[in-house]
């Protein structure tokens, strides 16, 4: 097949999941013998090519325009009050629109090319992809990683929860990340009869403990002062509201009277950085929770599942949780937010012969601390709940099979 992506983020502009999700899927597609177009956003600067082969995969990158001072007429109130925000979706118009063009006029028109279907993926895309279906009559794939309603817990913007629906609506195909997630776009009036499930993966051989040095385990731990006696709490991941670490943060005291050696380590960048600084000052947490904002490489992040004794992830929102794989595959237990739409409640098994993590509820500080002490019993259970979750992402979770699955779904809006 010849794919036409549509993607806000692709390497190595990479803010979070979806990147990841973006380019490893597109990769397996051209290892698999599809040929794959990506049209993605260029930097402020517009220092990337516009036009390059990367990984045998072609990717444009228009360069951006500022459109925003012409916004505050024709753009809707709720948009207006995003302040700077309203530059970030004059970005978003520029790049959805300069991509549909080229992809019509220049690579269909003039250069002759042919293509198969065109995907978008969440509302960042859906208005390129909309228009590409409109002028091209191409079948449209629309990929719903989360929606406006969820991200913001019931609120968020009315245009881009709309886009979304639009995007929906003309779309063949609508391919989200889990059933809570189906669940959820039924119940915001998606059409029913068009969604599919197709998960998440991993790359187990990126992720695999056997090929993490012991120096490097060592090295890890010592920038936060971590003993080889104490326990790691990881989390990773954006600091934001819905994530939970807040309340990760409140569980601690509850931690500490079981396990009086954890420490829990936070890694990423989000809105709450101050307020979480503040948080642990305010509990005197100081001395067991250490903080790293930055939005470190995949290479570190790596490094520090294989450094943690449990990886800690109580989301309020979470689609899917790709996070919660990657600890999985480097046989890790992992400890999940489960309450709402919750993708990690379908990930880790929580009973049972291949347990490999534990549920708890996100708004529970209490809940979340028996969760991690749970998980951290004994260090054979550890091990045991460890390499139950590698087996289980090894059986289900690999990014072959997630894009076989995925490449059944465009071929079956190709053909019709």
């Amino acid at each position: 097949m010849k794919i036409a992506v549509f993607v806000y983020e692709y390497p190595p502009k990479i803010v979070g999941g979806l990147g990841t999700y973006a380019a490893e899927i597109t990769r397996k597609f051209v290892l698999n013998d599809h040929d794959v177009t990506v049209f993605t956003m260029n930097d402020d600067a517009g220092s990337m090519p516009t036009r390059e082969i990367w990984r045998g995969i072609e990717i444009h990158r228009p360069l951006h325009i500022d459109i925003s001072d012409s916004l505050p007429d024709v753009i809707a109130d709720d948009i207006k009050k995003w302040g700077r925000g309203l530059h970030l979706f004059g970005k978003l118009m520029v790049y959805n629109y300069l991509s549909a063009a080229k992809l019509i006029n220049e690579l269909i028109k003039k250069e002759g090319m042919k293509y198969d279907v065109v995907v978008a993926h969440d509302w960042l895309s859906a208005m390129g992809g909309v228009t590409v279906k409109r002028e091209s009559g191409l079948p449209l794939a629309f990929h719903v990683h989360s929606t406006e309603k969820g991200r913001t817990l019931g609120g968020g913007s009315g245009v881009v929860s709309n886009i979304e629906l639009r995007g929906a609506n003309m779309a063949d195909t609508i391919i989200t990340v889990s059933y809570a997630m189906k669940d959820e776009l039924i119940q915001l009036g998606f059409p029913r009869e068009k969604i599919h499930v197709s998960y998440n993966g991993v790359d187990p051989q990126k992720y695999n403990p056997v090929n993490i040095p012991a120096d490097q385990i060592r090295r890890i731990r010592g920038l936060y002062g971590i003993k080889e006696d104490e326990y790691m709490l990881l989390f990773l991941g954006r600091l934001v509201g819905v994530k939970g670490v807040d309340k990760l943060i409140m569980a601690m005291p509850h931690i500490l009277t079981k396990l009086p050696k954890a420490k829990l380590v936070i890694v990423g960048v989000g809105d709450l950085q101050e307020y979480l600084t503040n948080l642990t000052r305010t509990m005197r947490l100081d001395n067991y929770v250490k903080f790293c904002f930055d939005f470190i490489p995949e290479e570190e992040r790596i490094l520090h599942y294989a450094a943690c004794d449990v990886a800690v992830f109580p989301s309020h929102y979470e689609p899917f949780g790709i996070v919660a794989l990657e600890a999985m595959s480097m046989e890790k237990p992992v400890v999940v937010g489960a309450a709402g739409v919750s993708g990690m409640r379908e990930i880790v098994i929580c009973c049972g012969e291949e347990q490999c993590g534990f549920h708890i509820d996100p708004n529970n500080p209490s809940d979340i601390a028996w969760g991690v002490i749970n998980a951290l019993e004994s260090p054979e259970k550890a091990r045991w709940l460890g390499k139950n979750g590698r087996k289980r992402v090894l059986a289900e979770f690999t990014w072959n099979r997630i894009a076989q699955k995925t490449v059944e779904l465009y071929a079956k809006i190709a053909k019709r």
